[in-house]
């Protein structure tokens, strides 16, 4: 395990950070515009995301380089621009960062079905690979291979990811298969959990794909199955459509009541995905507080 997630594992829970996407979109992002696009075009909003998360509690915050790959901006215009979007990222988190919370950088998946034949593994190693290169460049603390549906393509993000020698995080979404407990493409949390593990991954995890509420058993079954520690980002709930509007309609109450048991079954790394805010991350943290320092009556 890395000395850097070592350490924070022994002082956790560690509190991450809550959505980027759906924060954005309260910002002004539109239908189908590239939000990483923003980091050039408009960092003011991108970095008042950051900050606020840090403001609310967060220890960790991510980047916005979610797509920043070539194969995902393929038909945006901007794969020209992978450095520079990913640098910019990076810097614009920093930044916000102020010293008072580590810089994680995100990397999402290539939006490619491998086992499909829509790309090829050396395709992806080249894309994962100029990501991850231009991320470590610019000053991350480490990089997390987040919203994973394909293990295949994970593993291959995970092992250039792993070339730079920062941290890497791994993150799955389960949210497929008759129980909503396997991704995709049929793995289960077991099965992630062990072939991460034994590719080197520091950390594994879960994000996205459903509420909170569902986050306990795939958080339990990925313990079962490794040593490493446990990345946890439930989203806000299933979205409701409303117009062209995804809205998500748990609240920070509810959400936090969840946490518990997720840290109970030795979940290490606690934040939010889609439809979370800096509200959710304030509650989490007031929650952590509280179980660190609780009130006592003389």
């Amino acid at each position: 395990m890395h000395p850097l997630i070592r350490t924070l594992v022994e002082t956790g829970p560690v509190l991450t950070d809550g959505a980027w996407g759906t924060e954005l979109q309260k910002l002004g992002l539109g239908p189908g515009e590239i939000g990483d696009a923003w980091n050039l075009d408009h960092p003011e909003p991108v970095g008042r995301i950051a900050r606020s998360y840090v403001e609310a509690g967060s220890q960790i915050i991510l980047t916005n380089t979610f797509r920043a790959n070539r194969i995902a901006l393929a038909n945006s215009g901007w794969a020209a621009k992978v450095p520079e979007l990913n640098r910019a990222g990076v810097e614009i988190s920093r930044k916000a960062a102020s010293n008072q919370a580590y810089v994680f950088a995100s990397m999402g998946p290539s939006g490619k079905l491998l086992m499909a034949g829509e790309i090829s593994e050396e395709e992806l190693r080249i894309a994962f690979a100029e990501q991850a290169k231009a991320l470590a460049a610019a000053g991350a603390d480490a990089l997390v291979i987040e919203t994973m549906s394909d293990l295949a393509e994970a593993i291959l993000a995970l092992e250039v990811a792993r070339e730079t020698g920062l941290p890497v995080i791994v993150s799955m979404v389960f949210d497929s298969g008759k129980n909503r407990d396997r991704t995709l493409t049929g793995v289960t949390p077991e099965q992630a959990a062990t072939e991460l593990t034994s590719r080197g991954a520091d950390v594994v995890g879960a994000n996205c794909g459903q509420g909170i509420e569902s986050f306990l058993g795939i958080c339990t079954r990925l313990r079962s199955a490794t040593k490493q520690p446990i990345w946890i980002k439930p989203n806000a709930g299933l979205p409701q459509l409303v117009g062209d509007q995804a809205v998500y309609n748990t609240t920070p109450e509810e959400f936090v009541r969840h946490v518990p048991p997720l840290l109970e079954a030795r979940a290490d790394f606690i934040g939010g995905c889609c439809g979370t805010d800096p509200r959710f991350i304030h509650a989490i943290a007031r929650l952590l507080q509280s179980r660190t320092h609780p009130t006592t009556s003389l």
